[in-house]
This record gives structure tokens, sequence and C-alpha cells, in this order.
């Protein structure tokens, strides 16, 4: 059962994780364990893997894949609906996955400290520029100082290359974001960012504190994770949580 696992002060009854890339049943370039039906690999292999997300982690129901489109949507789960055209979902129901796929961009995994509220955010440059983050803390009930976020696998401060326009969007919702980025010593004009950085940013401003995770770099780690930046064709790890 091998997976990213956060270590934080979540309830028990709360259960996250991220995938690696490993153990699946994809070919090349998808290799193997890859979960996103978007990317060009075999309907048959994304839908066995899918089964062995499932079976592998106890997952208490199929969870709902969304059509991520770097928006700041939040589905609330259960939903009924038919439009999955959104970056985050939510839920304050016990057995309900809240689910995003990643490959490079940041998932964020949040729940409440009594372990009552969950959810999961695909935060990609665009969607953390634009507030997915704060759309997905709105949906909580009580004090934001109430909840934790973990950090998911996403691309590290050393890989992730953007020019002065990507800054300049940032700096315009938050000036402070400026700090996250640095000249590029490789590539004059380019600038690394550091997403992780720019997210703890937003949730200190909400009021949130508690906040985990952050550590790993998906460009760098070629043996675990996907990477879009990397190998363009490539496969999707999830990021999930529910409770009991």
């Amino acid at each position: 059962m091998q997976a990213i696992f956060p270590r934080w002060a979540a309830p028990a009854h709360v259960h996250a994780l991220t995938t690696i890339r490993t153990n699946g049943v994809s070919q090349a370039p998808f290799d193997s364990f890859n979960l996103g039906g978007h990317v060009g690999d075999d309907p048959a292999s994304v839908a066995a893997n899918r089964r062995l997300l499932e079976e592998r982690f106890k997952l208490p129901q199929q969870p709902l894949f969304l059509n991520q489109t770097h928006s700041t949507r939040v589905i609330e789960l259960p939903y009924q609906g038919n439009n999955l055209d959104a970056d985050a979902t939510y839920s304050k129901q016990a057995s309900q996955v809240c689910l995003v796929m990643t490959a490079d961009c940041l998932p964020v995994l949040f729940c409440d400290k009594d372990g009552r509220q969950v959810a999961a955010a695909h935060a990609g440059w665009r969607g953390l520029c634009d507030g997915v983050l704060e759309e997905t803390v709105a949906q909580f009930s009580g004090a934001a100082s109430n909840i934790m976020a973990w950090l998911g696998p996403a691309i590290g401060p050393d890989a992730f290359q953007v020019g002065e326009d990507v800054i300049a969007q940032f700096v315009a919702v938050d000036p402070n974001a400026r700090s996250a980025f640095r000249e590029d010593p490789n590539a004059p004009g380019k600038y690394l960012g550091d997403l992780y950085q720019i997210a703890r940013q937003r949730l200190n401003k909400l009021g949130i504190h508690e906040i985990s995770g952050g550590e790993h770099c998906t460009f760098h780690d070629a043996a675990r994770f996907f990477s879009y930046r990397r190998d363009n064709q490539t496969g999707r790890m999830a990021s999930l949580i529910w409770f009991e």
C-alpha cells in the first residue's frame, strides 16, 4: 500500500493520501498507476487502476472524478448534478471521498479539527492565483482557525519556472507573493516560483495556520510522481480525503 500520507494532527477517523505512480496497470508513458481518464491512456487501464484505488485503500465508495479546468468552482458531496467542471470538492458527510488529480499542480487537503468536514482542492497556478483555496475554505462552517491543511506533492521551488507575467498576476492579488519568486540563475528573464509558499501565504491570510506538507517535488522525483512539465504526456496522481 504505497502512497504519500499526511503527517498532521487530523483526527484518527479522517483518512487522507496522495497516490504515487507505481504498481498500476497502465503502459508507458502513463506507467503505471495513472488515474486520469483525460490524458490519452487506455480507458480499460484507467478503469482498472481506479478499481485498484478503491480496493487498496479501502475507500468507502467510488470517488467522484472531476473535469478539472483550473477554475475556482467547488462541488459539495454528495453531488446529484451532472456538471463536473470543478477543481475542488467539500463534504460534511461521512464516507464521501473528496478527490483531485495532479501531475505538478498543488493538491491541498483540508479537514476541521473535529474531523466532520473535509475538502480537496486542485491548485494549479491559475486556480491558486484566482482563489480556489479561498473558495474551498468558504465552504467550511466555523472559524478558519479550526481548519488544518496539508500541501500534497507538487512541482517544487527549484523547478517551477515562470515569466514576469505570472508573477504580476499573483502580486496583483497579494503583494506578498513577490517573495515566493526568485530569478532563475540558468535562464535570464525567467523566475522560479514556490507554489507551497504562496499557498501558505493565502491560507495564513484566511486564518489557517496549521499547515503541513510541502516537502516534495513532482518534477524531480520521477520514480514516484507524474510530472506534466517534465514529460508532457503523462499520467495523474490522486489526492483524496474522507472521514468515517
